[in-house]
């Protein structure tokens, strides 16, 4: 159902599952090409896939693809299972798009939407309905266990803390079993797609990401890993106009082209 227009090329649409879904569409197109779903960041507590509008119109201009971000459900009101089965929901419908190949669809997101991107890897290649061609995580949430008892933090740490991910994370999971949810937790990583993981040296996130980086090639699966001296937790959206930050949104495009072609 299609609710309005906000925007040219911007479509807000509810899926017949209930999801909200903002797509970007390029310009021109004539037949079924790649597609990303992109999941937005928030510590899984706050946010909403409108505040990353900007970010996925430059991916649908710069890489002539279609766009679609995800109004998934927030902790606590909503723990999980329920923002990854809305995730996965609307994995499917992109990939029934006509618009939309569904052999070159890549699943992204930045900080708790990377974690839900990293999840959503998993699920997907479990239920095998849609298989994705490419993870692209960016600063991802991926493990439950960084900033316990405020272990790890450091005062250049900005946005996001030890006590801030370990409020996010207990939030989402609720009574869930962590082993069986949590990316880094995970034992069974054969099988998953190609992984990007880009981080900053001052993110509490970066040895959870470079670790997981690593458990990856030892399954087999193939990971680029871009690491950004010295940059924070969202850095990219903070100062976008920053040289590191245009280096790292070229980086991210260099990486998209190769995987959809």
């Amino acid at each position: 159902m299609q609710k309005r227009l906000p925007a040219k090329n911007l479509l807000v649409l509810t899926t017949s599952d209930g999801v909200e879904i903002r797509l970007h569409r390029p310009a021109g197109q004539s037949s079924p090409g790649p597609a990303m779903l992109w999941l937005h960041g928030g510590g899984f507590v706050i946010g909403t896939a409108a505040q990353d509008d900007h970010l996925c119109r430059r991916f649908t201009k710069e890489l002539g693809i279609t766009t679609a971000s995800v109004e998934y459900g927030l902790s606590p009101e909503n723990r999980h299972p329920t923002a990854l089965e809305q995730c996965h929901s609307a994995l499917t419908w992109l990939a029934r798009l006509p618009s939309v190949d569904p052999d070159r669809i890549v699943i992204a997101g930045g900080s708790a939407g990377g974690g839900l991107a990293a999840q959503l890897a998993f699920l997907a290649r479990d239920r095998g309905e849609v298989t994705p061609v490419a993870q692209h995580l960016v600063y991802p949430m991926l493990d439950d266990r960084t900033g316990k008892n405020n272990e790890g933090d450091n005062p250049g740490f900005r946005l996001w803390d030890a006590r801030s991910n370990q409020f996010g994370w207990q939030s989402y999971l609720g009574d869930a079993d962590p082993n069986s949810v949590v990316p880094a937790r995970r034992t069974d990583l054969a099988g998953l797609p190609p992984a990007w993981i880009g981080v900053g040296t001052l993110d509490l996130f970066h040895d959870e990401d470079l670790t997981y980086a690593e458990r990856l090639h030892e399954a087999g699966v193939p990971c680029t890993v871009d690491v950004v001296e010295g940059a924070f937790h969202g850095f990219d959206q903070i100062a976008p106009q920053k040289h590191v930050s245009r280096n790292f949104f070229r980086a991210q495009c260099a990486s998209l082209r190769a995987v959809l072609g």
